[in-house]
């Protein structure tokens, strides 16, 4: 079988199994051994997927694997009829992987054409809000064979809860924001961005560059999830997340099977 075959058949048996909520024993094809491989797939998928992408999801690659995959982030797409309100409940793959993770969600406005840095690129972002990541693959061993294959799956996303925005973000130091996690009401994890590489601005950078060489527009209001902050935290159907921001904002889901 070609490459692109190989890969039109990955993203087929993926897609299939999202529509049903069938977990993959396996991964269905040859894995693929770096991100541009892993994004071909991502695009096939998407495109035989059929619904509107409304944000995309950056992750952290493990600082040993960086040189070999020539990046430190990945990305994959979040699709508009998965990103809910505070307090939804949200489907994952009962027999798949499935982890709730706090972060924050940076809504783009106008992108434009031109390049940006770190700071400027703070003048694309229209809000800044907390949320809560579902990141949920039919294949359970989706992040135990390194990054292009978890990017393959649509970056291993099942979808996204907003939370309430964080006033004066622009003003604020949100590097040094206090943000805990718990699961049925039990503390799993407590950190700041300030692990997060060059925090979730970063991240918003990071993405513009990846979706511009893959060809991708950015259309203004599409969010961006900027990374875990306080860890990837397994939960299972039945199970309540809930993430502290600042001591004061909170945001929560309940986890379903798909």
């Amino acid at each position: 079988m070609g490459a692109a075959s190989e890969q039109e058949s990955i993203a087929r048996t993926f897609v299939a199994a999202r529509a049903t909520g069938a977990a993959l024993a396996a991964y269905p094809g040859k894995m693929p051994e770096t991100l541009a491989e892993a994004y071909r797939i991502q695009d096939v998928a998407i495109a035989r997927d059929g619904r509107r992408v409304g944000g995309w999801k950056v992750g952290r690659i493990a600082p040993e694997l960086t040189q070999a995959y020539g990046d430190n982030r990945i990305a994959g797409p979040i699709f508009i009829d998965e990103i809910a309100e505070d307090d939804a409940t949200m489907p994952v793959f009962a027999g798949g992987f499935a982890a709730a993770e706090a972060e924050v969600l940076l809504r783009f406005g106008d992108v434009g054409d031109g390049d940006h840095d770190i700071e400027t690129v703070r003048d694309c972002i229209e809000e800044v809000r907390t949320g809560i990541e579902i990141a949920s693959s039919p294949f359970a061993e989706i992040n135990g064979h390194g990054p292009a294959v978890t990017a393959s799956d649509y970056g291993n996303n099942k979808g996204l809860v907003l939370g309430p925005p964080i006033a004066n973000w622009r003003e604020r130091d949100l590097i040094a924001m206090p943000v805990e996690f718990r699961i049925d009401g039990v503390l799993v994890g407590a950190a700041s961005m300030a692990a997060m590489l060059d925090g979730p601005f970063g991240s918003a950078l990071f993405l513009i560059r990846i979706l511009r060489a893959r060809g991708i527009a950015i259309a203004p209001g599409t969010c961006v999830s900027a990374g875990a902050i306080t860890g990837v935290h397994d939960i299972r159907p039945g199970q309540r997340a809930e993430a502290l921001f600042d001591g004061q904002i909170r945001v929560g889901c309940t986890i379903a099977a798909a």
